[in-house]
């Protein structure tokens, strides 16, 4: 299903540019001192951000930097209501609020504001669920379990997103009102740099949920760590992330710079290939683009195949190829054979298959189911086979292994 909502006139989705949602704090208690704004410029700085390409506007009165000094519901209230009073009616933009308390959620709706920005994924209030149904307003809704964006991998962003859209299911909030955050960013002391890198690298997992995905980069903490910069300086560096999750299908971008991102947008996304779709009346066929077991599982559920049977198939619907190098011709047949028996298929050199060599290389194609049988078959097997099958073992280990994939240092 290709996404396309329409919020107040503004179409969002895959056949529809790539949104900006410019970032504007109330906050003063912010990270990042020149993204705050008072009653004096809030204006100004709202229409410059729409001349520079936003078509959204996030307002927040309470910081949501996990090292910002609380403050109570009723500074929040003091600082956003007279901001929205100044914004209704003289911004030519989508308003959203960024709030996690209902009771301000419902103010704000009420002053005007079209969208309800909650990061804490509707478990800070237990009524923002039941306020966003009864607006039947659109939300961004931001990975958490427990706490404000405590998932901590991206296999736990995609299980606590998927929660989130069945609790909203449950109270009455429609498939087409909800936006999507993974949330990147050190929202909990656990979170290390590298768990914002798998996200981003793998960002178009998100895409299994086929709902508008919001990625909040702006010169986040993971950037200082990989730049040694303080958040003044991370522009180049929230610019080359934005580059990444545009190209991987993001939706909307939320900034602090719109300017800038907007001309990394226009080259991600003419970089950013369409997905294929082909529609004949009420029939539709899509490519699902899978490279987790679980995101299968998740794909499986929408259409409403059992947990039993989602279990059994989600190792079919992931493909790896792999290669292995300078083993025995007769290793390589042994290899080719077993693949085949199991519905998979093996590559080898065309000499290997008459024996003129003695050594060659082998591609191996095949499910990781079919790869997990072929290793235990190879374990109880002659020469160096059993050696083999550890290593494919280890392999295919690695590739799921966020510690070996992103905390390597890169030397400049």
């Amino acid at each position: 299903m290709v996404v396309d909502i329409n919020i107040c006139g503004l179409k969002i989705g895959d056949e529809h540019p790539v949104r900006l949602m410019g970032a504007i704090n109330l906050s003063p208690e912010s990270f990042f001192k020149a993204s705050v704004a008072d009653s004096d410029s809030i204006l100004n700085m709202a229409h410059r951000m729409v001349d520079e390409g936003a078509t959204i506007i996030d307002i927040g009165a309470r910081s949501t930097w996990p090292l910002a000094e609380p403050i109570t519901k009723n500074k929040e209230l003091q600082r956003l209501l007279p901001a929205l009073g100044i914004l209704q009616d003289n911004v030519d933009a989508v308003i959203s609020v960024d709030t996690m308390f209902s009771d301000i959620a419902e103010k704000s709706l009420k002053l005007g504001a079209d969208i309800i920005n909650d990061v804490s994924g509707f478990t800070a209030d237990e009524n923002m669920a039941d306020i966003v149904a009864d607006h039947d307003c659109h939300a961004v809704v931001m990975a958490s379990d427990k706490i404000t964006g405590d998932p901590i991998g991206m296999n736990s962003v995609m299980e606590s997103l998927d929660a989130i859209i069945k609790k909203a299911r449950s109270r009455g909030i429609g498939n087409d009102q909800l936006i999507l955050d993974p949330a990147i960013g050190k929202w909990i002391a656990e979170k290390e740099p590298i768990y914002d890198l798998e996200t981003i690298n793998q960002f178009d997992r998100l895409n299994i949920f086929e709902k508008p995905i919001l990625a909040a980069i702006s010169r986040k903490s993971f950037l200082g760590e990989v730049l040694g910069k303080p958040a003044e300086e991370r522009l180049f560096g929230s610019l080359a992330a934005t580059a990444i999750v545009v190209s991987k299908g993001a939706h909307i971008i939320r900034t602090h710079d719109v300017a800038p991102t907007l001309d990394v947008i226009k080259v991600a996304s003419a970089t950013r290939s369409r997905r294929p779709v082909v529609r004949d009346g009420d029939f539709e066929v899509s490519v699902l683009d899978i490279t987790h077991p679980s995101d299968a599982v998740m794909a499986m559920r929408m259409v409403g195949a059992t947990g039993t049977g989602c279990n059994v198939m989600k190792n079919k619907t992931v493909n790896r190829v792999v290669r292995i190098r300078n083993i025995t011709t007769t290793e390589a047949l042994i290899i080719k054979q077993e693949m085949l028996s199991r519905g998979g298929d093996a590559a080898l050199a065309r000499d290997a298959v008459s024996h003129e060599t003695e050594r060659t290389d082998v591609i191996v194609t095949g499910t990781l189911l079919q790869m997990g049988r072929l290793i235990s078959k190879l374990e109880g097997q002659a020469r160096s086979l059993p050696l083999i099958s550890g290593m494919i073992r280890k392999t295919l280990d690695l590739q799921m292994d966020v510690e070996y994939q992103y905390s390597e240092d890169i030397k400049i």
